[in-house]
């Protein structure tokens, strides 16, 4: 047989670089020639190096023209007759639509679609928004049937809404808990002398709880707590739902908070954290940040939804709070403020639970498996979705 190519359809090269880079190599390792068609940023010079084919392509995120996304259609169309892939391999729902619709055009004989959370759409409410998910939700329907497919969804609940929807089948869905982490890249280390840093790592949307954590931030500094709080992550000014870089650089300049942009050293940052905080109430799958601080010994202060309760357990390596509660958030980073031996307590938690279910190694293996069921007509994978997860 030769050998079977691979093709990832990614909207940013950084996020197939810190998401996906790591499946690609093991699919990589096991004898498939990778291809990934992202737009290119700031990672394409990696993505080559790490020898993989680099495909630019001009996607974009979020909703735009029907007749933008009809070109994009069209490029996609011609990116999978060029290049000819076994398997692609989608993640996002934007790609999901578009791509698959394009394999279907183009004949590509196997689909992989990955929901990395089903996002604010899904999960927002307002008359508009239910409008939106309705029509999104037909469309997902009669696009994503198709028999040699698989869904990945990282959590159950994600799985439970998509086959309720009828917008796939249950033996179409597997689940794989979130991207996985390296724990041996991200490992316990204690952190730096000085104040305790509490630490939100997301991109800059006001959906990630942005605004709930400087609120949250200036009540504890109120009340006398010697405590550094920090965001890092990148302004993301193609979602609507971003925080105006001007709004960042005002909360550091009057020290409500610290901002550290974008970091590539995420080991580095989460050495420097005492508490790692995500007080989401966006629509997320499996929080990355939340992986990686668990890995590194960090207790967890997070909302109770979907995604973050897989990896939170209230009371084990965290605390677990009602989205949009200010008042919850503030009291849980007190409780393990004044509290050292907590921090550590549920850090060490949090380590083993990650070593025990959410390993890097799991997912590649998991993942691997799927393409290789594809790869053999579309048969049966045994990572199938509980319905008791």
């Amino acid at each position: 047989m030769s050998q079977p190519r691979i093709l990832f359809l990614v909207s940013e090269d950084w996020y197939f670089w810190s998401h996906r880079a790591h499946v690609a190599r093991a699919a990589q390792a096991a004898g498939y020639e990778v291809l990934v068609a992202t737009r290119v940023s700031s990672c394409g010079e990696k993505i080559e190096a790490a020898g993989f084919r680099l495909l630019p392509i001009t996607v974009s995120r979020g909703a735009g023209n029907p007749f933008r996304e009809l070109g994009t259609l069209r490029e996609l169309v011609r990116l999978y007759r060029q290049h000819k892939p076994d398997i692609v391999h989608h993640v996002a729902v934007k790609n999901i639509f578009l791509g698959t619709l394009a394999a279907r055009l183009a004949r590509v004989p196997a689909v992989v679609n990955a929901f990395a959370g089903l996002g604010h759409l899904f999960t927002a409410d307002g008359l508009k928004t239910r409008v939106m998910r309705g029509v999104l939700r037909t469309i997902l329907r009669r696009t994503l049937n198709v028999s040699r497919m698989r869904v990945i969804v990282q959590n159950a609940e994600d799985g439970d809404e998509l086959v309720q929807a009828r917008i796939v089948r249950p033996e179409q869905v597997l689940l794989i808990r979130g991207a996985g982490v390296c724990t041996t890249t991200f490992k316990p280390q204690p952190p730096a002398a000085g104040p305790p840093v509490v630490l939100l790592a997301a991109r800059m949307l006001w959906s990630k709880g942005v605004g709930q954590f400087v609120e949250a931030a200036r009540r504890l500094r109120s009340r006398g707590h010697d405590a550094r709080f920090v965001l890092t992550g990148r302004v993301d000014e193609a979602n609507p739902n971003h925080v105006p870089r001007a709004q960042l650089l005002q909360w550091r300049e009057e020290h409500d908070v610290e901002w550290w942009d974008h970091r590539d050293d995420m080991p580095q940052v989460l050495a420097t954290a005492s508490i790692v905080c995500l007080p989401t109430f966006y629509g997320e799958g499996l929080p990355r940040v939340l992986l990686e601080a668990s890995a590194c010994a960090k207790p967890l202060v997070t909302t109770d939804m979907r995604g973050c309760h897989d990896i939170c357990r209230d009371g084990v390596n965290g605390f677990l709070i009602p989205p949009r509660d200010v008042d919850a958030l503030t009291e849980s980073l007190e409780k393990l403020l004044v509290n050292p031996d907590l921090q550590r307590q549920m850090g060490d938690a949090g380590r083993a639970m990650v070593l025990r279910e959410f390993s890097d190694d799991q997912v590649v293996n998991q993942t691997l498996g799927i393409y290789q069921s594809l790869l053999n007509d579309g048969g049966p994978a045994e990572v199938l979705l509980s319905r008791a997860a």
